[in-house]
């Protein structure tokens, strides 16, 4: 707690002097290159290219006035992303955005020198992206949305809890062969191990989800835990339509995910977490170091639950996890 509580406060000195910083550069032009494994959804508000666009623009950046913002999509093809990355490098950007382990490993292979900025759930140190958490050291740092881990043993314990004597739970996972889900894969299965679960696990080929919850419906399960990935915020009102048309009481990723109508949802704040990517990018513009920088952690995390979910899938969330919930959607 005492590092997550020194990291966040570097955090705010960070803020504080990039928007002074940002002041002394007039008339220049920044490039941001945006490195992602999924599909960007050009008429989705919150997508992962324009969901940068508020912070950074709080910071004082426009795109089309002084920021430019160059976006790499792989489209669920992992073996584009290395193409993707050399891309971003022949584009000169100022820094690499790179969304998930995936995206980073093909961005460091592409350039030494041009700073990268890593947003994921995989532990940077033993997944070979950083030297340390503190001084991560070479041209990347990062944004991790846990913690710890991936919090896959603590949403199947609050799955559990809001559906007591819940044994049967699906974990569905996206067609990813990456390091990052693998790690999901291998907590959530331990967890249902000792907790007396037996875990179905489904995965989404192709982006068929129609297919995926048929297969799903086949198991009977009592719950779905949603694996953390981009893939479902991306993909994610398909999600909850299916989980709804299932009646199936499903535990999400993001706040963002509830608010569209699934059932609840544990982890950080999305907002919070990309106002600090913002602020990196914005520090590493002004000049600073990307291997000074300290990889950012939640110093807290959320569990909201969306009561008219509840209602409509005729499930009684018992009182206890209702008192404990960050918020609650009507």
């Amino acid at each position: 707690m005492d590092r997550r509580t020194f990291i966040a406060a570097v955090a705010v000195g960070l803020l504080a002097a990039s928007r002074m910083s940002l002041e002394q550069t007039p008339g220049r032009v920044y490039r941001l290159g945006i490195l992602h494994s999924t599909t960007l959804v050009t008429d989705d508000p919150v997508a992962l290219g324009n969901w940068m666009s508020t912070p950074l623009r709080e910071l004082g950046y426009v795109e089309g006035q002084n920021l430019i913002i160059e976006r790499k999509y792989a489209d669920g093809k992992f073996d584009r992303l290395p193409g993707l990355a050399r891309e971003l490098v022949e584009l000169r950007v100022d820094v690499i955005f790179a969304v998930g382990a995936a995206p980073a490993k093909a961005a460091m292979d592409a350039t030494t020198t041009i700073p990268i900025v890593w947003l994921g759930s995989l532990d940077p140190v033993a997944g070979g992206l950083v030297a340390s958490l503190a001084r991560p050291g070479g041209n990347v740092t990062g944004v991790l949305i846990t913690p710890e881990g991936t919090l896959a043993v603590k949403k199947l314990e609050v799955l559990k809890e809001a559906v007591p004597g819940a044994t049967r739970i699906v974990l569905l996972v996206p067609d990813d062969p990456g390091i990052g889900m693998q790690q999901q894969l291998q907590e959530v299965r331990k967890a249902a191990s000792s907790l007396g679960v037996e875990l179905t696990v489904v995965d989404v080929r192709g982006g068929d989800y129609d297919r995926a919850f048929i297969t799903i419906a086949a198991a009977r399960p009592q719950a779905l835990l949603v694996g953390a990935h981009s893939f479902f915020v991306r993909d994610r009102k398909k999600v909850i339509e299916l989980a709804a048309k299932y009646r199936l009481p499903a535990i999400y990723e993001w706040p963002l995910q509830v608010k569209d109508g699934g059932l609840m949802s544990y982890g950080a704040s999305d907002v919070e977490t990309y106002r600090q990517v913002a602020t990196y990018i914005d520090r590493i513009f002004q000049g600073a170091k990307p291997g000074d920088l300290p990889i950012w952690q939640p110093s807290k995390l959320h569990l909201v639950i969306n009561v008219k979910t509840a209602k409509a899938l005729g499930l009684a969330i018992p009182p206890p996890l209702l008192l404990r919930a960050d918020e609650m959607v009507q």
